[in-house]
């Protein structure tokens, strides 16, 4: 039998019309999947895929959506698809999400992920339907002081890299669109509702990225060569996938009920005392492969990166009665796992993620 939540969420979404951008991402196409299930009409806007080992192409992602490739740059392109749809939710996932590549490619990364949110606001402000619109942005986006202080939703705005400071810069468009155009003392005349998800970093089966923690480990044991760790100290609020894209379809539904009293930003991370070191999470998978070594290697020319970052989730945990369902060490398991059965081939990738997703949900 489902569970009650799972029945909960479905019965809101099933026959919504979900606009997502990024679909064709890593936590895109774990969203579109779990949406799919839920019997949402979905349509997707994002770049291509890069590969096709990307998880929207495992899970034959064209077929669970309408699915346009288009940059958000292309401004008048989303405009004319988010139109044309008429979504009931907007889900915002679209961005250049690497803090190391933003080194690279830095005024790119501030076009997308700011200018980028502005042209989908934009494209909202033409809707003459009702639309809930969840943008999510990141943890970086605050001033991190690199202290043991979990940061609040309310806490100052910064960001160090041009991949932080490119989100936080989409934050204070996000804020002046809700002023200016999705006033909420005039909800009644436009019904347009803008919150926000700020999620920690997360793990789960299907990222391949480069530059990121647990592809980087698992392409190593696969190889069964040693893992190289860069920042054994750093300690991130690791999470599973799953756990912030639940919470982002929770708040979904309050802010679709509620809109007055939901339309903000809210962390989704996983318990402040469940923070692990890089180093620890690397124990953590070689012990749930089953085999594998590590190597540290400190290089004195390295990016800067965060050291220490932790998020207060304890207005979500209030407002939204959302809660982690995993420790780091059961998201890591789970993330391995996934992994695994997609090196041995031996069962469906696309059934496999379809039982972690019920299974989970069946938790919640």
């Amino acid at each position: 039998m489902e569970n009650m939540e799972m029945i909960n969420l479905s019965s809101v979404y099933k026959g919504k019309k979900v606009f997502i951008t990024g679909h064709t991402g890593f936590k895109g196409s774990w969203l579109l999947k779990i949406l799919h299930l839920f019997g949402a009409d979905i349509k997707g806007y994002s770049l291509a895929p890069e590969s096709e080992f990307d998880l929207y192409n495992l899970l034959n992602g064209e077929t669970l959506c309408q699915s346009i490739i288009g940059n958000l740059l292309d401004r008048e392109k989303l405009l004319n698809e988010v139109k044309t749809f008429k979504p009931d939710f907007v889900f915002h996932l679209a961005a250049q999400p690497l803090v190391r590549l933003s080194y690279e490619i830095p005024s790119q990364t501030f076009e997308v992920n700011a200018i980028g949110t502005a042209n989908l606001l934009d494209a909202v402000k033409t809707l003459e339907n009702p639309c809930s619109v969840i943008l999510i942005t990141t943890d970086k986006v605050y001033y991190n002081n690199e202290w043991d202080y979990p940061y609040r939703e309310n806490d100052k705005l910064g960001g160090y890299d041009p991949y932080s400071a490119s989100k936080a810069c989409a934050e204070l468009i996000i804020d002046s669109y809700r002023n200016s155009f999705f006033n909420l003392s005039n909800y009644n005349i436009h019904n347009k509702a803008l919150a926000v998800g700020r999620a920690g970093n997360v793990i789960g089966g299907g990222d391949w990225a480069k530059d990121r923690l647990m592809p980087d480990i698992v392409k190593s044991l696969n190889r069964e060569q040693p893992i190289i760790v860069r920042n054994p100290t750093s300690v991130r609020p690791w999470q599973h996938v799953l756990e912030p894209l639940i919470g982002y379809l929770i708040l979904g539904i309050n802010l679709h009920q509620t809109p007055l009293k939901f339309s903000e930003a809210f962390n989704f991370g996983p318990n402040s005392s469940d923070a692990l070191s890089v180093e620890e999470m690397v124990k953590i998978a070689i012990e749930r492969w089953g085999l594998g070594t590590y190597e540290i290697q400190l290089l004195s020319n390295q990016l800067h990166e965060a050291g220490l970052l932790k998020l207060d989730i304890s207005k979500a945990l209030k407002k939204l009665d959302w809660n982690p369902q995993f420790n780091a060490s059961e998201a890591v398991s789970m993330t391995i796992d996934w992994y695994k059965a997609y090196f041995d081939k031996k069962n469906s990738i696309i059934d496999f993620t379809e039982k972690q997703i019920k299974s989970f949900i069946t938790n919640v």
